[in-house]
């Protein structure tokens, strides 16, 4: 038992690290007063700030759901994401698929979710410099599908590029942000890899 609580506030603070480990998210209100047969959801708010008194955990305003503990409030935005070799911003050329380490990334200033599935790629060329983005930067991309106007990390006939993701009348080619770089319309087929969420520019974000 932690020091300083008593049985039940034990009882709850395991509870709220069970249900977090086993669904990735903090038990809500309500079923933390169906969990112990609380009269009310009010009576389960009072013992989560009884915690809270105690230092245990932090409830973060604004937020639903927003109970942390303390000890992982600062790696709490914090996720590990791989790096997969390069990508050409230039003429499209096949990806390099080896993983070549990981860069700690906080989510948070990326604006996706803890558990969205994202990744690194180097850029070489510079067909989308005018998205500011350069040889030698690092894109970080979430797999998802892409929206008009996504810059993407496309597979096209078969090799891979970083381009912007256009519709015109329902078909799809990727933009170069870059005049002297035509557009690549697909011959066959063209498949979006990964929508470009955050650049690393000179190793920091």
């Amino acid at each position: 038992m932690a020091k300083g609580l008593t049985k039940r506030q034990q009882e709850l603070l395991d509870f709220l690290k069970a249900h977090q480990s086993q669904f990735g998210v903090m038990p809500s209100t309500r079923e933390i007063q169906a969990h112990f047969g609380f009269a009310s959801q009010t009576a389960a708010m009072s013992h989560l700030r009884a915690l809270e008194r105690k230092n245990v955990i932090l409830r973060l305003p604004g937020k639903a759901r927003a109970v942390v503990f303390p000890d992982e409030l600062e790696r709490e935005q914090i996720v590990d994401i791989p790096v997969y070799g390069s990508i050409a911003a230039g003429m499209a050329e096949s990806i390099e698929a080896e993983k070549e380490g990981c860069i700690s990334i906080d989510i948070a200033s990326l604006g996706i979710p803890r558990n969205a599935r994202t990744f690194a790629l180097r850029v070489r060329g510079e067909s989308m410099i005018e998205a500011h983005i350069c040889d030698g930067d690092t894109v970080i991309l979430e797999f998802r599908e892409p929206r008009q106007g996504d810059i993407v990390a496309a597979l096209i006939d078969g090799e891979t590029t970083l381009k912007r993701f256009v519709m015109d009348n329902g078909r799809p080619f990727l933009h170069a942000e870059n005049e002297s770089f035509s557009d690549i319309i697909p011959a066959r087929e063209l498949v979006v890899q990964g929508v470009m969420v955050g650049l690393l520019r000179n190793g920091r974000f």
